[in-house]
């Protein structure tokens, strides 16, 4: 089988040519749909919500990760080939940076044409929050947000897991991430079921979030922008965002970009205020989502240049 960083290397120049084509069958689609049919049969196990939720993660992120072993262990008998092929096509699909960044300069071009309506309904693709009425400074601010998050959740974090445990790291991490994404609410429904499927991924982008941030950096070096802002942000500000680790990329990204992130917004007709992060007050704008799409894609480069070379020494060390 071909060397495991040329496989990472390969799969995620794949994700960059061709992205997540909607007739492809992609695993994060069977992770949900056996996360929805887990949470089905444990609720009606009768066993308490906590203990049912924490039964789910065993099973989804267990039964992704030998689901995928198998995979490419069953195509490697049948040939080497088959079996770098599966194990390149299984990261590959770990990876949304292509995704992200189409999704956020569709949003800028339809912004640059002046077609606010069309920019507010490409934008509600990528946030939770609602969108029928933001300005365009809004739409622009919401598009530029969701690149610097989902950084971490879409790109270097499944990056991370690959470069320690291979497609069988990188699939498990999505397997966490999406339980998250289904039952990761404090709401009545999954405040006690989904707690483990919250708590594990706290604890699954705890260090690459914050790795994360010093890619961040050496991005911004390269793009020239603001690289002293970005530390000077994150520590004014990452500990403000309510979740554990988000608000290391977005303060990174606010302080590199020269914008504040947060602010006023509404979620089902519910309004909050995210704490602001960043050091200026500029205004966001689609030459701010332009360039955070490509602070994104060379953090990706970053991390997983860095990485290859650390596994690389590692295994001469060893």
């Amino acid at each position: 089988m071909m060397q495991p960083e040329y496989m990472l290397v390969a799969a995620y120049i794949c994700d960059l040519l061709f992205g997540d084509p909607r007739w492809m069958p992609h695993p994060v689609k069977g992770i949900a749909w056996l996360a929805l049919g887990a949470e089905k049969v444990l609720r009606s196990s009768g066993l308490p919500l906590r203990v049912a939720g924490v039964l789910c993660v065993l099973v989804v992120v267990g039964g992704t990760a030998g689901t995928v072993w198998l995979v490419i262990e069953a195509a490697g008998r049948l040939h080497p080939v088959a079996g770098t092929i599966a194990g390149v096509f299984l990261l590959y699909t770990a990876f949304a940076a292509k995704d992200l960044g189409d999704h956020a300069r569709a949003v800028g071009d339809a912004l640059f044409s002046g077609d606010l309506p069309l920019a507010r309904r490409k934008v509600s693709w990528m946030v939770g929050r609602d969108t029928e009425n933001l300005s365009e400074e809004g739409v622009a601010l919401a598009a530029t947000e969701s690149v610097a998050e989902n950084t971490v959740d879409g790109v270097t974090a499944p990056l991370f897991y690959a470069l320690l445990f291979g497609p069988v790291g990188a699939l498990a991490y999505k397997a966490v991430n999406t339980l998250d994404s289904s039952f990761g609410y404090m709401n009545e429904r999954y405040r006690e079921f989904g707690w483990a499927s919250a708590k594990l991924d706290d604890l699954a982008n705890l260090l690459p979030a914050r790795l994360t941030v010093l890619a961040i950096a050496i991005a911004a070096l390269l793009r020239r922008l603001r690289f002293f802002d970005i530390f000077k942000a994150v520590r004014q500000g990452s500990g403000l965002h309510a979740s554990p680790n988000a608000g290391y990329p977005e303060a990174a990204f606010a302080g590199a970009l020269g914008v504040t992130f947060g602010g006023a917004r509404s979620y089902a007709g519910v309004e909050h205020d995210a704490p602001r992060l960043g050091l200026c007050k500029q205004a966001c704008s689609v030459a701010t989502i332009r360039e955070s799409v490509f602070l994104m894609r060379f953090t990706a480069a970053v991390f997983l240049a860095a990485g290859i070379i650390l596994l690389l020494l590692l295994e001469r060390l060893l």
